[in-house]
C-alpha cells in the first residue's frame, strides 16, 4: 500500500478541519477552486487514490469502530461493505476519469460548414456530501471518489450516530488530504440540519425519505442541485416455476445482511399461493441453521440504537394485533428480543393486511413479510400501486413474467436471484425514482451526476443568427422563414405517414 506522503503531495501541514467552522471550510474549498482552477486528470487521480488509501490503511480501525457503533457488528461485513465495497467503483472512476473529462464534438457535419459544437464537461466546484448510518463510509466515499474524478472539492459529513466510525474518518484525514481538498464534517460542527443549508455547489443525501424531503428543502433555499439516495419497501416477487428453496434460502439471506438494515434488503415477498407454506417453511429453516445463537453472537448485527429497536418491534407487536402470523427464530433458551443488546429474532409475518403499519412502513430490520398471489397481475398492482421502491427483486428466469413486472412497475433498479447485484457491476447507474429518489451516481453515471455538460458553440459563417433574429425584418428574412416552415411541414407529414405504416 502507498504510504499517505508519497501520495499526497498536496497536503501541506496536518490540519483539522474541526479547526474551522462548516462556512469557513465552504470558503476555504470554493477559494482553492477558484485559485487552482481545473484539476487535470492526474490531480483527480491522485485524489481517488488517497481516497482508497484512507480506507484501506485503517481498514482494522474502521471495522473496530463500527462494531462499538453498532454494539455487534462482524468484522467481515464492515471490511466487504465500507472498506473493499468501496473499491469497485473507486477504480472504475480512476480509469475511467480521463476519457470523460475530454470534449466531446457533437457536429462534425456542421464544423465543416463553419458551425462548430462541443461539450465541455467541468467541474461544479464544491460538493456537500451527507451520509447515513447503516453504510456510513461506502456512501459516503463512492459518491466522494465520483465527485473528485469530476474535478469537484468534496465536504463529507457521515452520520453522527456511527460517531466513533466518523472519529477515526475524520482523525486520518489529514493525513492524505488537506481540508482545502476534502473536509470532514463531524457533530462538533454542528448537525445535518445545518450541512444541508451551505451553499455548496451539490447536495449528495443517502438517507430516509423523510429526512430527504427535508434537505432538499433546505437545498431549494439556496437554489442548490440535490441528489436524494432513499430508502422503500423494497419487493420481490417469485416466479411460478421458480425453484422455492432457492428462492426462499436467497431472499432469507438477503433480508438478514447488516441485521436487515440495508435500503437495498427485501422487504415483502410475492409468492405463488400454492407454494406460501413451503417458501415460509424453507425461510425459516434457513434462519434456524444460520442462527443457532442471536443473543451473543457477534456475526448477528445488532439494531443500530434504542429507537430503531422500539419501532421495528411496535412494527411486528401492531401486526400481530390485528391478526398477522408471527413466526420467529429464536434459539433455546434465549430471551429475544433483547434490549440491551438490541437483538430481534428474525421475523416472518404472513396474513398482513391494509391497515398494518408495517404495510406502508420500511422495516429495516430483520423482519420479512410474505403475500400470496394467484395471478401475476395481483403482485404487479400491488406493487404499483405503492410508492416506487429503491429495488425489486425477481426470482425465476429472465422470461416473459420478469418483462412483466419490469414494465407494469417502476423502481430504481431489478435485481434477479441475487442480492443487490446491480451494486457489483460499475457500469450500472444507482439511485431511486420518484419516493426513493432522485438522480444517481457509480460508474459514469456518478462522474456526470457532479459535473457541468458545458455546451460550446463557435460560428465562423457568414450569416448570423443575430442579424436574422433582430429588426428589421427583411423580405430575404421573410423568405428564408417561410422556407423553414415549408421544410418542418413536409417533414412532420412524412413522420405521420411513417407512424401509420408502423
Amino acid at each position: 500500500m502507498t504510504k499517505p506522503a508519497e501520495v499526497n503531495t498536496a497536503v501541506s501541514g496536518r490540519v483539522s478541519s474541526e479547526a474551522h467552522t462548516m462556512p469557513e471550510l465552504l470558503d476555504i474549498q470554493r477559494a482553492a477552486f477558484l485559485r487552482d482552477g481545473i484539476p487535470d486528470a492526474k490531480t483527480r487521480i491522485d485524489r481517488i487514490t488517497r481516497l482508497s488509501s484512507l480506507l484501506l490503511d485503517n481498514a482494522d480501525e474502521i471495522a473496530e469502530a463500527l462494531n462499538e457503533d453498532f454494539g455487534t457488528r462482524p468484522r467481515e461485513l464492515s471490511l466487504a461493505a465500507d472498506v473493499a465495497g468501496c473499491m469497485v467503483d473507486l477504480t472504475h472512476q480512476r480509469r475511467g476519469v480521463e476519457k470523460w473529462m475530454q470534449e466531446s464534438n457533437t457536429a462534425k457535419v456542421q464544423g465543416a460548414l463553419g458551425f462548430k459544437q462541443r461539450i465541455r464537461h467541468d467541474p461544479l466546484g464544491v460538493v456537500g456530501i451527507m451520509g447515513p448510518w447503516n453504510f456510513p463510509l461506502q456512501l459516503t466515499f463512492v459518491p466522494a471518489g465520483a465527485a473528485f474524478a469530476a474535478g469537484n472539492r468534496v465536504l463529507m459529513r457521515p452520520s453522527s450516530i456511527t460517531a466513533r466510525t466518523t472519529d477515526v474518518i475524520a482523525k486520518h484525514a489529514p493525513d492524505y488530504f488537506s481540508i482545502e481538498e476534502l473536509a470532514v464534517i463531524t457533530s462538533k460542527h454542528g448537525g445535518g440540519a445545518d450541512f444541508a443549508k451551505l451553499k455548496v455547489d451539490h447536495m449528495f443525501f443517502t438517507g430516509s425519505p423523510e429526512v430527504g424531503a427535508s434537505v432538499a428543502q433546505e437545498a431549494a433555499k439556496n437554489l442548490v442541485p440535490v441528489t436524494l439516495e432513499l430508502g422503500g419497501k423494497n419487493p420481490a416477487v417469485v416466479d411460478p416455476d421458480a425453484d422455492i428453496d432457492k428462492a426462499a434460502t436467497m431472499l432469507a439471506d438477503a433480508r438478514m445482511v447488516n441485521g436487515g438494515q440495508v435500503c437495498l434488503c427485501p422487504d415483502y415477498v410475492f409468492v405463488p399461493e400454492a407454494k406460501v407454506g413451503e417458501f415460509t417453511d424453507k425461510v425459516i429453516a434457513r434462519w434456524t441453521a444460520n442462527f443457532a445463537t442471536v443473543r451473543n453472537n457477534p456475526e448477528y448485527t445488532a439494531t443500530i440504537n434504542q429507537k430503531n429497536y422500539d419501532r421495528i418491534l411496535g412494527l411486528i407487536a401492531d401486526a400481530q394485533e390485528l391478526g398477522a402470523d408471527v413466526r420467529q427464530v429464536v434459539p433455546a433458551g434465549e430471551p429475544l428480543p433483547d434490549a440491551e443488546k438490541r437483538k430481534i429474532a428474525p421475523t416472518l409475518l404472513t396474513g398482513v393486511k391494509a391497515g398494518m403499519k408495517i404495510e406502508e412502513d420500511e422495516v429495516f430490520g430483520p423482519v420479512l413479510t410474505v403475500y400470496p398471489y394467484r395471478d401475476l397481475a395481483e403482485a404487479i398492482r400491488y406493487i404499483a400501486a405503492h410508492p416506487h421502491p429503491l429495488t425489486m427483486y425477481w426470482c425465476g428466469d429472465d422470461n416473459e413474467n420478469l418483462a412483466r413486472l419490469a414494465d407494469g412497475t417502476r423502481s430504481g433498479s431489478i435485481n434477479a436471484n441475487d442480492f443487490a447485484l446491480h451494486m457489483f457491476g460499475a457500469e450500472l447507474p444507482f439511485g431511486g425514482v420518484g419516493r426513493s429518489g432522485m438522480g444517481g451516481y457509480h460508474g459514469k453515471t456518478g462522474f456526470d451526476t457532479f459535473s457541468h455538460a458545458r455546451a460550446i458553440a463557435v460560428s465562423s459563417m457568414p450569416l448570423k443568427v443575430a442579424e436574422m433574429m433582430s429588426p428589421p425584418f427583411t423580405a430575404r428574412d421573410a423568405k428564408m422563414t417561410n422556407g423553414q416552415m415549408k421544410l418542418w411541414r413536409r417533414l412532420n407529414k412524412r413522420a405521420i405517414k411513417k407512424l401509420k405504416k408502423r
